[in-house]
């Protein structure tokens, strides 16, 4: 048959849909820690079958935020200090790493958007509004993640931010005075003087932070 010269229309799998949606739960908190997860009542919530429902659980799990148990139950994973340490690492080194492949590649309508988000995540921290922060927050990275074209980046990151967001829904009143607008700002900065080095180094140090109850580095402990 002839190959079609237009592109396929995009589309989200079932399971990727089920995980995304057992996923954002935990997150934020609607399935807390210690919670039993059971097939039956996670696939009757989404109105699937058991299959897609047990695909995304293992994938949960293998990002730490599920524990499965053999033979006796799976449930939502207790909060792990160290868990959050090492994902904080690892976001802090790729997002880093995008701001270094995207710098040269932003120009005024990326700035501007960056700017626009910022503003938001300000006024949401101000609000007390998490998910209008998180978002914000979300949205001010994914410029340079778009921009530093390398789609491996934000593919390995999806699992380390879920766990870093889980605790700032966990934890959002100690969030709520969080210094990343003003980190944001100077990212800004960096940017527009042309300082590459500068804006790698302020983007780590962003992600470097997170406040939350017991998040302390190995070093601090």
């Amino acid at each position: 048959m002839p190959i079609p010269t237009t592109a396929a229309p995009a589309r989200t799998l079932l399971r990727d849909d089920v995980y995304q949606a057992i996923r954002d739960a935990i997150v934020r908190g609607q399935l807390a820690p210690g919670e039993q997860l059971r097939d039956t009542e996670l696939g009757a919530w989404l109105q699937v079958s058991r299959t897609p429902v047990r695909e995304a659980l293992q994938r949960l799990a293998q990002a730490g935020l599920v524990v499965a148990e053999p033979g006796k139950m799976t449930r939502v994973a207790d909060e792990d200090p160290r868990a959050i340490v090492h994902a904080r690492q690892i976001a802090a080194e790729l997002h880093a790493l995008a701001m270094s492949l995207a710098i040269g590649s932003l120009d005024e309508a990326d700035l501007t958007t960056m700017e626009a988000a910022n503003a938001r995540l300000r006024a949401a921290l101000q609000g007390s509004d998490i998910d209008a922060a998180i978002s914000a927050d979300d949205d001010f990275h994914e410029v340079a993640l778009l921009r530093s074209g390398n789609p491996l980046i934000p593919s390995h990151l999806e699992v380390v931010t879920a766990t870093l967001r889980r605790a700032e829904y966990l934890h959002f009143d100690s969030v709520k005075g969080s210094a990343s607008p003003e980190q944001h700002d100077e990212i800004l900065a960096a940017i527009r003087s042309g300082d590459r080095e500068r804006a790698v180094a302020l983007t780590r140090a962003n992600w470097s932070v997170l406040t939350g109850e017991g998040d302390q580095s190995p070093n601090e402990r």
